[in-house]
């Protein structure tokens, strides 16, 4: 076959098929459009999940009459007067969204410029233009797609359910508000209204919103810069998470992206706080000069390629966790709701003790609900009051002890309930790191050293690992054909488990990445070695030493969650209780 030129519709649908890759991606590329517009209002449509309709009417500084054409022709643009790609100011600038849909769809473009006393429309069917026609409209623009994806009938096989193309339209546009909180927003299908955003005083007026209330009163605000880039915006403390990153919100200059490296940051600097299988909730915002960050990537503009990686990296990792130290002991407002919710069973008075208490407490609950068949029995000598020293604390003062596992402090205008095992793990952690930041983990030596079977391979990962151990307080070498023997262990674990703890180590050393050191997965390792060497669940404590634990939360960073994102305790305000017994 002889070489030939493509047909210019043809070239059009082939560059369709890189930026509009779907209903949403149109409504993201012109949503773009009216704000680069200077739009304060954008209004847009989806019907059947943009496969029939998608509108986008913007209140911004229109296009003149002679314009109009020319705004659809592939590469025509008024957002780069000086044809410098490394001076990019607008969300657009290759002057390819509206010749792309329009290649595939049956496009019609209005507009009225500001000031202008009438308003004029063209309309494009499958790429081929027709005539400029005055038309009657409002100062901006309005743009209207019509049966997308008809001039290539295969792209709507690839197509979800229309509520599914309407949930990613959405996200698309919570994504641009959430970069552009002064602008107000609305999407919706004919039917309902799922995005109705008023114009916002503040970036977590905006998020709140969109995230909810709960995450802007669980929020921990990012402000850092390093070498020009700044970073700004909002994560959420530990425990407040989700199971899947759907809720991480990353933009670079304003650009909604999406960026594996950028991912991968965040969850480095959660790693010493939530599971694998846990996410925080964020919305993170980076402010590069133009020249260190190319946008240039890929049509679709949703990625970047930074001059230097590793610092915008090292910038995400140190602001977050600089946030997370900061809040201390602070755990998520939504544990105390999630925890008077599992209370309830409908209806007034109706309350259950959440499963997650011990089944002791669900049944006092329950007894105490119950009719009163005969008179109360004589009631027990009261424990005597904390003291006032005690009582005035974050954590308040320890008055009992529930199935060996939970304390109940008593603060001036509430109770919490703590874990104690997850509490003291966190205690014992955050120690171990400190030792190894200063010089080294302490280490007791055994009386008589443990020999421990494992088989060979779960014993050749711990040797292989032998002198990274060490630095972690735990001396161990080899012993014979699959089993090792323990000489040393960190001081801070006390009376432990040496047999299972040196099991559990070996099958995390099977998990981990073998490239990196032992250092570079501390949250992996001593979050094992800190749970051995834990208070555990069942064992009784003296007063003081409940209290000691509650002091000791107070002044530790991040104690209001374990390893694993967990909370650590949960405190109920009186209020709260009254209403749990019809009192308010």
């Amino acid at each position: 076959m002889p070489i030939r030129r493509l047909s210019e519709s043809i070239v059009n649908r082939i560059a369709a098929g890189e930026v509009v890759e779907r209903p949403a991606s149109a409504v993201k590329e012109l949503v773009e459009n009216a704000l680069d517009a200077g739009a304060r209002r954008i209004d847009v449509t989806v019907r059947d999940g943009g496969q029939s309709l998608i509108t986008v009417a913007d209140d911004g500084h229109g296009i003149p009459r002679d314009e109009l054409a020319l705004a659809l022709e592939r590469h025509a643009t008024s957002k780069l007067p000086d044809d410098d790609l490394w001076s990019i100011a607008t969300l657009g600038f290759r002057g390819e969204a509206l010749p792309s849909v329009a290649s595939v769809s049956r496009l019609t473009l209005a507009s009225r410029p500001r000031g202008a006393a009438e308003g004029w429309k063209i309309a494009v069917e499958g790429g081929r233009l027709g005539g400029v026609e005055p038309a009657a409209l409002s100062e901006g623009t309005r743009v209207e797609v019509r049966d997308l994806f008809f001039a290539t009938p295969a792209r709507l096989k690839f197509l979800k359910s229309p509520r599914t193309e309407l949930d990613h339209a959405v996200d698309w546009v919570h994504r641009l508000a959430m970069a552009h909180p002064h602008v107000a927003f609305t999407l919706g299908d004919g039917a309902r209204t799922p995005v109705r955003l008023s114009a916002a005083l503040s970036r977590l007026d905006r998020l709140a919103q969109i995230l909810g209330r709960d995450f802007a009163e669980n929020a921990l605000t990012i402000d850092a810069e390093r070498d020009g880039v700044r970073l700004t915006g909002h994560a959420s403390l530990p425990t407040l998470n989700r199971p899947t990153s759907r809720e991480q919100y990353l933009f670079v200059n304003g650009r909604a992206v999406r960026d594996k490296q950028l991912l991968g940051a965040v969850r480095a600097a959660y790693m010493d706080f939530l599971a694998v299988d846990r996410h925080p909730v964020l919305a993170l915002f980076l402010e590069v000069p133009p020249a260190a960050v190319d946008v240039n990537v890929h049509p679709a503009k949703t990625e970047v390629r930074f001059r230097d990686s590793g610092s915008v990296r090292g910038l995400i990792v140190g602001a977050l966790k600089h946030a997370l130290a900061a809040a201390g002991h602070r755990a998520a407002t939504t544990v105390a709701g999630q925890t008077l919710a599992s209370f309830r069973t409908g209806g007034y008075g109706g309350y259950a003790a959440p499963a997650s208490l011990p089944r002791g407490m669900t049944e006092a609950a329950a007894a105490y609900q119950a009719p009163l068949m005969q008179a109360a029995p004589s009631l027990p000598p009261a424990a005597p009051e904390p003291s006032v020293e005690t009582d005035v604390q974050p954590l308040g003062a320890a008055r009992c002890q529930l199935h060996g596992t939970y304390i109940v402090a008593q603060t001036s205008d509430g109770l919490v309930i703590v874990d104690q095992h997850a509490a003291h793990e966190r205690l014992v952690y955050e120690r171990m790191k400190a030792s190894l930041a200063n010089g080294g983990i302490k280490r007791q030596g055994l009386l008589l050293p443990e020999v421990i079977e494992l088989g060979e391979t779960g014993a050749a990962r711990l040797v292989e690992r032998q002198a990274e151990l060490a630095e972690l307080g735990l001396v161990l070498e080899a012993f014979g054909q699959g089993a090792v023997v323990v000489r040393e262990v960190p001081a801070l674990l006390g009376q432990t488990n040496v047999s299972g703890l040196v099991r559990d180590l070996a099958d995390e050393l099977q998990e981990l990445d073998q490239a990196l050191s032992l250092k570079d997965r501390l949250a992996d390792v001593c979050g094992t070695l800190a749970c051995h060497g834990s208070v555990r669940a069942g064992r009784r404590l003296a007063p003081s030493e409940m209290d000691a634990l509650l002091r000791q939360m107070e002044v530790t960073p991040h104690a209001g969650q374990c390893n694993h994102g967990r909370p650590t305790y949960v405190e109920l305000k009186l209020a709260d209780i009254e209403r749990l017994f019809g009192r308010r």
